[in-house]
């Protein structure tokens, strides 16, 4: 008999267990170039010129497409859905029944009774499994990410962005670019291809996300490589493209709350015991035999500001009880920028030490996992979780992003960050280490400035 999810749970002693001890290798961008140039340059260069990302192969895209197709959105996202016209998409957040984090993606609405998830599994996942059991008069198709699917994408999906992105648009184009307000899209051609376009951005510069079908991506590509040359225009390898949330605030892998909640049986029996949530691994200095202590809220991660209590939805009467309770200003997300020293120390400890040093810092995204917690202590006291790690060369610095409670995520506070398993750990990836401690300093999230204002502008670029 095939064994179930819950059924590699309990062998695994729980949830907590069985990740930490996942064999699967860390997540990495699958066919895309590591680096066209060098990762420094790269990071440096959505900055100060432009930069083009292929986010072809990192991603699932779910379809979903009938008259119940807004219907069922509006049951499982936490965002209000009254004001969502064609050629709109918004960052669709949904939470279990207890108001705990089950992911987020962009959602495309494309045309009428149509509209396009795109993201990390769990979220993805989330919303087909709903659309197939739930009822609804909807057809959903889906396009896995490159890791899994065997073949080619149906569509290509570039990014442009950077202080220079624009004229790269009204060269290629040989237009002005489309005055658009943030998050809403439009279409254009690029090498003799009608393209869609959305108004994004990765780090906090305008930029246009772009996509179409994947056997005219070669035009397009070389038409947008052609016209950025004047500018400038850098190809951004997989190596330094997971840096990018760095700078710009999103934290790109939160826990997924399914797996303690016995409503969610039916759920996990869908999913499989080969599933992303599954096999994804879980590392970092913070260990918890219960699963549920690494679960988060959306006010956690900043997604209060999306919620909208003008509809019904999985977990609204949780989130609205949080609300009342002030659980909502419990925690923030904050950006950890962390010491130099201490993180130089680390490092040549790893490399160069007598006997076992820290844990390697790989770089320039550091981590070694898919799902990562680091303990944020003050005083000795766990204060917050540390998530997503790795070098900026804007910044010249090491940082995270992590949330707080409320009373240590004031801006120029200093934390300390605990980096290494303390838990022995059978991950292929986690060499014989020991802990180290490495002082932070608390600072906004976005940590550019741009990033919190401009980036979200309303106004038309």
């Amino acid at each position: 008999m095939a064994k179930t999810f819950d059924d590699l749970m309990a062998e695994a002693g729980g949830a907590a267990r069985l990740l930490w001890e996942s064999q699967t290798p860390m997540s990495v961008v699958p066919r895309v170039t590591q680096e066209f140039t060098n990762w420094r340059s790269e990071q440096q260069a959505w900055r100060s010129t432009a930069v083009l990302y292929d986010q072809c192969h990192h991603m699932a895209d779910l379809n979903i497409k009938g008259p119940d197709a807004l219907k069922l959105l509006k049951k499982l996202a936490v965002n209000s859905m009254e004001h969502f016209p064609v050629d709109m998409a918004k960052q669709f957040v949904a939470v279990n029944h207890d108001g705990y984090m089950i992911g987020d993606n962009v959602l495309f609405h494309l045309e009428e009774d149509e509209y396009q998830a795109v993201g990390i599994p769990t979220t993805i996942n989330w919303i087909q499994f709903h659309a197939e059991t739930g009822g609804y008069d909807v057809r959903v198709w889906r396009d896995d990410n490159s890791a899994i699917r065997k073949g080619d994408p149906v569509n290509y999906r570039y990014q442009l962005q950077g202080p220079g992105a624009m004229d790269v648009i009204r060269a290629a184009t040989g237009a002005e670019p489309p005055k658009l307000k943030f998050f809403y899209m439009t279409r254009f051609t690029i090498g003799g291809c009608e393209v869609r376009a959305l108004r994004h951005g990765m780090a906090g510069e305008p930029g246009l996300e772009i996509w179409g079908p994947w056997e005219e991506r070669e035009k397009v590509h070389a038409a947008i490589l052609e016209a950025g040359k004047a500018f400038n225009l850098t190809q951004v390898g997989g190596r330094a493209y997971h840096t990018n949330v760095l700078e710009s605030g999103w934290w790109p892998r939160p826990i997924p709350a399914i797996y303690s909640d016995p409503r969610l049986k039916d759920y996990r029996d869908w999913l499989g015991a080969n599933c992303y949530e599954a096999v994804a691994p879980l590392g970092g200095s913070f260990y918890s035999e219960n699963i549920e202590d690494y679960y988060c809220t959306p006010f956690d991660l900043d997604y209060g500001r999306l919620i909208a209590f003008d509809h019904d939805f999985i977990g609204r009467e949780a989130l609205e009880k949080m609300v009342a309770e002030g659980r909502d200003k419990a925690r923030y997300k904050r950006t950890l920028v962390w010491n130099a020293e201490d993180v130089t120390a680390a490092i040549g400890s790893s490399m160069f030490g007598e006997g076992p040093g820290a844990k390697f810092m790989n770089l320039p995204v550091a981590l070694y996992d898919t799902f990562h917690c680091d303990r944020i202590e003050v005083d000795g006291k766990v204060v917050g979780i540390s998530n997503w790690t790795g070098y900026s060369s804007n910044e010249r610095a090491m940082l995270s992003l992590c949330y707080l409670d409320a009373a240590f995520a004031e801006p120029g506070t200093e934390v300390t960050v605990v980096w290494g398993e303390n838990t022995p750990s059978s991950k292929v990836q986690v060499e014989d280490h020991v802990q180290v401690k490495i002082r932070a300093v608390v600072q906004p999230a976005p940590l550019v400035s741009k990033a919190r204002t401009v980036y979200r502008s309303n106004e038309a670029l």
